[in-house]
């Protein structure tokens, strides 16, 4: 596949601090900047913000 695919898998780390991470795929063309979603951290026990590294 092209690493200039339109749906890049990502990997979304917790801003908790917890090191914790999901893997998801996301649309380019929607979603240009980086992503941020709030989802649960089982280690913090909470939901949180997790944003997008590269």
């Amino acid at each position: 596949m092209a690493s200039t695919d339109i749906r890049p898998v990502v990997k979304l780390r917790s801003t908790a601090g917890t090191g914790y991470t999901y893997v998801t795929r996301k649309n380019r063309r929607n979603d240009p900047d980086r992503l941020v979603l709030r989802k649960y951290d089982p280690v913090a026990a909470r939901h949180v913000e997790f944003r997008e590294e590269r």
